[in-house]
């Protein structure tokens, strides 16, 4: 029976020092965020960088996001920083927006996937910021499950996930947020939007008045394939919880076994709790799962991008 990882109290000091002396010696482990919980190793030690990828089994090429304590720490990090880019920090960090920027020489190439870009972001979660400035160093932390899967927003979710490959998982409570941070490429002009999250394009325009524009060109950061955060069971999308019904009583006609999911009336409930949601139909062995989409608003742009990507998985 392999070994669990140990579950550390985010609220007590000397457990996150335990958290700080792992990650210095090497090691990877999980972590909370207000998005999704982490898998996170130290971003200077290539090692251990690249133990991530063995762990999540995730292409190399495929970019991990750094975190950062503090914006005053950005310049170590990255260069040639737009101007858009640091109204973007004072406005939004600490906070789930993730920036794409020109990289410093500090930045290894296992991060990257090779790539002279790097994602930055600074976490708005209390025990990741302690971890972070007691480290005083930086970390690379994506989504602490297997690659493509549905990502994890408690700590036991990644118990369940990686418990028998990470000796470490600190728990910061449930994930306030529930999805991953919005990705903006600040290298480009206009910057462009690259993953949706709880920061929408028209909060950076009003906030900030930075337009930015739909992402083109190659998949350079986390989440932009078309297939990803997929459960087993097959997902179902439809516009109505009328609709809805319609399609369960068909699947359940045909022999599956069928959940119907609407959180449409609360938006930032139905993205903290939808991932989650995907893990329990699993855990029940549904078949198909029935969503209804969320209203084209606020993180309901996020919450139906997650979930056209969970049902692309199936087709």
């Amino acid at each position: 029976m392999p070994n669990k990882a140990r579950i550390l109290d985010g609220n007590l000091e000397s457990e996150i020092d335990d958290c700080v002396n792992a990650l210095r010696a090497g090691s990877v482990i999980g972590i909370p965020t207000e998005t999704v919980y982490g898998l996170a190793a130290i971003a200077s030690n290539s090692s251990a960088v690249r133990a991530i990828y063995a762990i999540k089994e995730r292409p190399s090429s495929h970019p991990l996001i750094l975190h950062i304590a503090e914006t005053s720490m950005l310049d170590d990090w990255a260069t040639n920083i737009s101007s858009e880019a640091r109204a973007l920090c004072k406005q939004f960090w600490p906070g789930p927006l993730t920036l794409i920027l020109h990289k410093s020489d500090k930045v290894l190439s296992e991060v990257t996937g090779g790539r002279d870009t790097v994602a930055i972001r600074c976490p708005n979660h209390s025990v990741t910021t302690k971890l972070l400035k007691k480290l005083n160093n930086a970390i690379v932390a994506p989504s602490a499950n297997k690659f493509g899967k549905v990502s994890p927003t408690t700590a036991q979710h990644v118990v369940n996930d990686l418990g028998s490959e990470i000796s470490i998982i600190l728990d910061g409570g449930d994930c306030s947020i529930g999805l991953e941070s919005t990705i903006i490429d600040c290298t480009t002009t206009p910057p462009q939007l690259l993953r949706t999250g709880a920061i929408t394009s028209e909060e950076i325009l009003r906030e900030c008045n930075i337009t930015v524009v739909a992402a083109s060109g190659e998949s350079r950061a986390p989440g932009m394939l078309e297939k990803h955060y997929a459960p087993m069971c097959r997902v179902v999308l439809v516009g109505s919880s009328q609709a809805g019904l319609v399609e369960a009583q068909r699947y359940v006609a045909d022999g599956f076994k069928v959940r119907l999911l609407d959180l449409t009336e609360d938006l930032d409930k139905f993205a903290r709790l939808l991932y989650s949601s995907l893990r329990t139909a699993d855990k029940d062995e549904i078949n198909v799962v029935i969503v209804v989409r969320a209203p084209m608003s606020g993180i309901g742009f996020a919450i139906n991008e997650r979930l056209e990507k969970a049902a692309n998985s199936f087709l």
